[in-house]
Order: structure tokens, then sequence, then C-alpha cells
């Protein structure tokens, strides 16, 4: 829950920073837009309700892309996603967090493991590592980045 708590935080954080006007920006035209990378990430949070009580989370059947049009859209989402998160891990029995779970494509397996590493691994990992992205989205459009795990370039450190 500690980890749950501070990592939403984390997310508000750097989407509180995103200004409604570059939300159709994109770094590369190979790369998602400014929304559709930050949607990905509030989306990502959303798994613990939506796809981790399920023993097998099938993209082909179980995904749709989530779609807004605006910065406080995925705030709320976020936020009242926080909540059906918490509510979600206290209902998991402690002995289902061992058994199996699968992540997949139709036919295609892409990850079998523990219920316990699939939230941190398919989850929690994935967060960071497309959170760090949007940092990156930040600084290219010389917006302040927030510091995470600390200060950032843009925050002084306090004494």
């Amino acid at each position: 829950m500690i980890e749950l708590d501070h990592e939403t935080r984390n997310t508000k954080r750097i989407l509180e920073r995103i200004p409604d006007d570059k939300l159709d920006w994109r770094p590369h035209e190979k790369s998602m837009s400014l929304g559709e990378l930050a949607a990905h990430v509030v989306e990502l949070h959303n798994w613990v309700h939506k796809a981790i009580p399920k023993d097998v989370f099938d993209f082909k059947v179980d995904y749709k892309p989530l779609k807004v049009s605006s910065v406080e859209e995925l705030k709320t989402i976020l936020i009242l996603g926080l909540e059906e998160n918490k509510a979600t891990l206290e209902d998991i029995a402690e002995s289902d967090w061992f058994n199996e779970w699968v992540l997949k494509a139709g036919d295609h397996e892409i990850a079998r493991l523990p219920r316990a590493g699939a939230i941190r691994f398919i989850v929690n990992n994935h967060i960071v590592h497309h959170r760090g992205q949007l940092t990156v989205y930040l600084r290219l459009l010389d917006i302040a980045v927030p510091g995470l795990y600390g200060p950032s370039a843009d925050e002084a450190m306090s004494s």
C-alpha cells in the first residue's frame, strides 16, 4: 500500500505539469504523443484492479487503450483508481498472491509468473519506465521536471 500511494503521488506530480495544449505533441513520429503516454501510465496504475485480480489478462479481450481529452480527466481517473486499487489489494487473499498469473495477447503468451511478481514487474516497473519517458518529454518541452525520488535538476536541494 505504501508503494501504491507513493507511486500514484509521483504520477500525479507529473500530470500536474502537463499542459492540455501539448497532449498531441510527440518527440518523434514513432513515439506516442504526450497525451497517449500519460494515459498509458494512468491506465497501468489501474491494472492493479483491472488486470491483477484475473488469472489471465488477454490484451485481445481485456484491453482497450484509455482515451482522454484533458489532463484533468487523467488526474481524476488516477485518483479514483487509487481507491479501487486499495480495495482490490485488500480483497486478494494472501495465498492468491502466489498463484500463477498470465499475460497474453490471443494465443501469444507474454508472461507467466506469480501474481505478486506481476504487480511488481508487469505493473510497477512498467509505470516507472513510462513515467521516466514522460519526464524526458517534459524536459524536451522545457517544462520543469518534478523530483520523484529526490530533487530534480529543476528543484533546489533543501538544506
